[in-house]
C-alpha cells in the first residue's frame, strides 16, 4: 500500500481500448496493473479513461472510478474528448498506458511507450487499420515524449532503443517489466483439458503459433519452417494458428508446392483472453520466432503453462526468456525448422525446457509491477 501523505493523489489511467472483447497486448498489461494497484493502493483516488465497449472487465471501488466516455474515432476520444475529461477531473498526474496520448495536455503525464517500432520502419504490409496506428504514432509519439514527466517501457532493450531514437535524458526513461497472471498455470486437470480440446476441434498434441496479420510477427517463416519439419519428420505434429486467415495460408502452401500439407494448419478461431490458458496447457511446444519485440508477453505465458518454447535471438526476447528458450534466428526459417525437429525429437530437452520455463516465468509478477508504478504515482505529491 502507499504510504499515508498529506494529501491524496488523484490519479487518471487512460486505457482507451480497454474494454473491447478481444485484447491487445498493451490493454492486457493495463488490465492486468490496474487489478493489482486496486489491491494495493486504497488511499489515492483514481479515475479510469475508457472508450465505451462490450467488455467491462473492471469494477469500481470506493478509490477507483471510470470514465467510459464516447466517441467515432481514435483520433477523437485522445485528442478531443479526453484532454476535456482530463481537464475537468482536475488531476495530479494522467498515466498514458497505450503508447500515445492527447497533445497540449494541462496536468503531468506519464507515459508508457511499449515500443517505437514504427519509427523505425513503416512497410504498409499490414491491415489498414495497423498502417493507420503506425502513423498516427509515428506523428504523435516524437511530439509527446518531449513533454511527458517520465517514460516507462517494458525492457532494457527497449529502453535504449527510445533513448537513442528520440535523443532523451537517461533518466527519463524508467523500466517496469511486463508479467504473467496466475491464470498462467499447469493447475489444470486432464478432464478440463480435455473438454477445451473438444469444443475447439484441437487434437491431443500440436505446435502453438500465435499468428497474426502484423509482419513482424513472421508467419511467413513459420509457415515455410513447418513445412521443413513435416517433410522430414513423417508423424509430425500439427501446427495450431490463431488469429490469421487460413487462406493467406493455404496459399502460401501452394506457392510452396506443399498444398497437400493442409490438413495438418489447423485454424481454431478466437481464443477468448480467459481461455489462453488452456490452449497453452493443451500444446506441446510454442513457437515466437517474432522479428522484434518490445517484451514478448506470450513467450511467459507458455512458459508458466510448462509449454517449451521456441522464440528469437533478437530485441527484447533473449532478456525475456534468459536461458529458459531454445533461440532462433527469426529470418531464417531453416533455422527453426532444425530447433523443432530438434526440440521434439528429445524429450529430456523438452522436460528440461520446461523445468526453466517454469522457473523463469514466476520471476515476473504483477504484483511486483503494479509496486513499482505506484512508487512513480507517489513522486507527484505535492
Amino acid at each position: 500500500m502507499s504510504k499515508l501523505k498529506s494529501n491524496k493523489l488523484r490519479i487518471g489511467i487512460e486505457v482507451q481500448r480497454l474494454f473491447r472483447r478481444k485484447k491487445h497486448g498493451m490493454e492486457v498489461v493495463a488490465l492486468e496493473i490496474i487489478k493489482e494497484l486496486q489491491k494495493i493502493d486504497t488511499y489515492n483516488d483514481y479515475i479510469i479513461y475508457v472508450r465505451e465497449d462490450v467488455d467491462k472487465c473492471i469494477v469500481e471501488t470506493d478509490n477507483f472510478k471510470i470514465r467510459s466516455l464516447p466517441a467515432k474515432t481514435y483520433f477523437t476520444w485522445e485528442q478531443l474528448v479526453l484532454p476535456a475529461a482530463v481537464k475537468k477531473d482536475n488531476l495530479d498526474v494522467l498515466h498514458s498506458t497505450c503508447n500515445t496520448s492527447a497533445l497540449g495536455l494541462t496536468v503531468p503525464l506519464v507515459l508508457t511507450l511499449h515500443d517505437i517500432i514504427y519509427l523505425e520502419k513503416t512497410d504498409f504490409k499490414g491491415t489498414a487499420y495497423q498502417n493507420f496506428g503506425n502513423i498516427y504514432r509515428k506523428l504523435v509519439v516524437p511530439r509527446i515524449v518531449k513533454s511527458c514527466k517520465l517514460i516507462i517501457t517494458v525492457s532494457n532493450y527497449e529502453r535504449n532503443v527510445i533513448l537513442k531514437r528520440l535523443n532523451l535524458p537517461e533518466d527519463t526513461v524508467k523500466v517496469i517489466y511486463n508479467a504473467v497472471s496466475p491464470k498462467f498455470t499447469t493447475d489444470f486437470d486432464s478432464i478440463r483439458l480435455s473438454d477445451f480440446r473438444t469444443s475447439h476441434s484441437l487434437p491431443e498434441s500440436f505446435i502453438l503459433f500465435l499468428g497474426n496479420t502484423a509482419p513482424k510477427k513472421n508467419t511467413i517463416n513459420v509457415v515455410k519452417a513447418y513445412v521443413g519439419y513435416k517433410r522430414s519428420v513423417p508423424d509430425a505434429l500439427p501446427i495450431v494458428i490463431l488469429d490469421y486467415d487460413k487462406e493467406l495460408v493455404y496459399e502460401l502452401l501452394s506457392k510452396l508446392n506443399a498444398i497437400d500439407l493442409k490438413p495438418f494448419f489447423l485454424f481454431p478461431g478466437y481464443i477468448p483472453l480467459e481461455e489462453m490458458p488452456l490452449l497453452y496447457n493443451c500444446s506441446t511446444l510454442f513457437l515466437y520466432p517474432s522479428l522484434r519485440e518490445s517484451f514478448g508477453l506470450p513467450i511467459l505465458e507458455a512458459m508458466a503453462c510448462g509449454v517449451p518454447v521456441i522464440t528469437s535471438d533478437t530485441s527484447s526476447m533473449p532478456e525475456v526468456a534468459a536461458d529458459a528458450a531454445l533461440f532462433v534466428d527469426p529470418f531464417n526459417y531453416e533455422d527453426l525448422t532444425a530447433k523443432m525437429i530438434t526440440a521434439l525429437s528429445d524429450q529430456s530437452l523438452m522436460l528440461k525446457m520446461k523445468e526453466k520455463g517454469l522457473k523463469r516465468a514466476a520471476q515476473f509478477t504483477w504484483k511486483s509491477a503494479a509496486e513499482q508504478l505506484l512508487s512513480v504515482y507517489d513522486t507527484f505529491v505535492k
